[in-house]
């Protein structure tokens, strides 16, 4: 058992920077040999007297440093050779960012030529690029939108489609244009957190719906239509954030019919429809009429992409909806717009996208074998899996364990609507962003390893 020095002492460093570095020593030394196992994370804190989390985090920093290696059943032995490094903490940030929701970062060398290509071409253009466009997109933009849209079998006229910054100006300018200050948005119980950032700065009420395996059901819209007279329905219904639930055509249609009948308007969050191979239609193919359409790029060919796709019911509100686009955000940035439209037309960005579904699909497998029999609502065409934590865990001294050994994820209270506290116990977990798959085997196995192991008393939601 490695001495540690209380914190209080001269020169003391936190304990678990004191574990790696015994164990850092101890293999120098000759005294822990390679393929070596070490003691089992509950017993060294027994040994040691400290808390559990505490030499959760020491085992982590030593694998960070390529010490030791950890396999899920098996528990934690000294490297016989060096592991790919984790990236090593910044100011106390977790080493391991699992809560910001990106697709995987394509690691082909062949297809970041092509990206690259496309780059070049619009560069060749800068000067022209460096004007103001269009308010809703140049009609070169335009076409491409509309030419991307039809993979999700969306036939849109020229006058109903505009370009925007990314999808959450097209839901600013949607929402400042039909739900006046102190209106009702309907939504599901569980949303996007951008939903609720925007209503807090719009002064809207939401009322979150009750959801099934599908999603929101539709006699409860029907009741809330009657009680609340919304002016809209927010949904996200394809791998919905967070929950990752699909909703099938029947339900997409009896949502359309209740809207339709109650003079309600739909807004539909299709971030993530471009990822299944296959689905249902998107309800603005059922309900044109009544839908405000919203996709963009970012999560099905790059984050930082910010180009939006905003179909309107009709040229009315297009008229409408390009006047609170410039009052807002202006226009669409003429060089990603060009961007955009490259590697539409050149066929990069459904390479793109298709690279992005294999590698989800290969990290969907790592987490079914990360967190054997944990409850997880996950699939292969998502990039974020919706952890439901056992007793005695709370979502919030999860998040919080996680985070103390170096990994970040999303307590259910951000995507809650309703009544303080009553979140539930779950979390939300990007496998995709600038992590690699052994990291993200990493940080899903210390979570397996969290939930074999909870602490002997949590207060749910604590």
């Amino acid at each position: 058992m490695p001495r540690l020095k209380k914190a209080n002492m001269p020169g003391a460093l936190p304990f678990y920077q004191q574990i790696a570095n015994a164990i850092a020593d101890d293999i120098t030394t000759g005294r822990l040999m390679p393929e070596q196992r070490l003691p089992a994370q509950r017993r060294l804190a027994a040994g040691l007297g400290i808390d559990f989390t505490t030499v959760a985090r020491a085992y982590v920093e030593a694998q960070r440093r390529g010490l030791v290696d950890s396999t899920v059943g098996r528990g934690t032995f000294v490297c016989g050779k060096r592991r790919p490094a984790i990236p090593r903490a910044v100011e106390g940030r977790p080493n391991i960012d699992l809560s910001m929701n990106m697709p995987p970062e394509p690691a082909s060398p062949e297809l970041a030529q092509l990206m690259q290509a496309g780059y070049a071409e619009v560069g060749a253009r800068l000067r022209d690029l460096l004007r103001y466009q269009d308010f809703c997109g140049s009609r070169d933009d335009r076409e491409a939108g509309a030419l991307w849209l039809r993979r999700r079998g969306l036939v849109v006229p020229q006058e109903r489609m505009l370009v925007t910054p990314g999808a959450q100006c097209a839901l600013l300018a949607v929402l400042a244009t039909i739900a006046p200050a102190g209106s009702v948005v309907c939504c599901e119980e569980l949303t996007y957190p951008g939903l609720r950032a925007l209503a807090g700065q719009l002064g809207l009420k939401l009322v979150g719906l009750p959801m099934d395996s599908e999603g929101i059901d539709a006699v409860a819209f029907a009741a809330a239509c009657a009680q609340y007279a919304p002016k809209a329905l927010y949904c996200n219904p394809t791998l919905l954030n967070p929950t990752t639930a699909v909703m099938s055509a029947q339900r997409r249609q009896a949502l359309v019919e209740v809207a339709r009948f109650h003079g309600v308007a739909i807004i539909e969050d299709d971030a993530y429809g471009f990822l299944p191979r296959s689905g249902p239609p998107p309800l603005a193919s059922m309900g044109p009429d009544i839908t405000f359409y919203i996709a963009g790029l970012a999560k099905c060919v790059g984050a930082g992409l910010r180009v939006g796709f905003l179909v309107a019911p009709d040229a009315h509100y297009t008229a409408r909806l390009t006047a609170a686009i410039r009052a807002t955000t202006t226009m669409v940035s003429p060089i990603t717009g060009a961007l955009a439209t490259r590697w539409i037309r050149d066929g990069t960005a459904d390479l793109m996208l298709a690279a992005i579904r294999k590698e989800c699909a290969v990290r969907h497998k790592i987490a079914l074998r990360a967190l054997p029999g944990a409850s997880l609502d996950a699939t292969p065409d998502s990039f974020h899996l919706w952890l439901r934590l056992p007793a005695p865990w709370g979502r919030r001294q999860f998040a919080e364990t996680m985070a103390a050994a170096g990994v970040a994820v999303v307590a259910s209270d951000a995507f809650a609507v309703g009544a303080p506290g009553m979140a539930p116990e779950a979390v939300r977990v990007c496998v995709g962003g600038m992590a690699d798959r052994y990291q993200i085997q990493h940080a899903l196995e210390l979570m397996g390893q969290a939930l074999r192991h909870p602490p002997p008393c949590v207060a749910h939601g604590v």
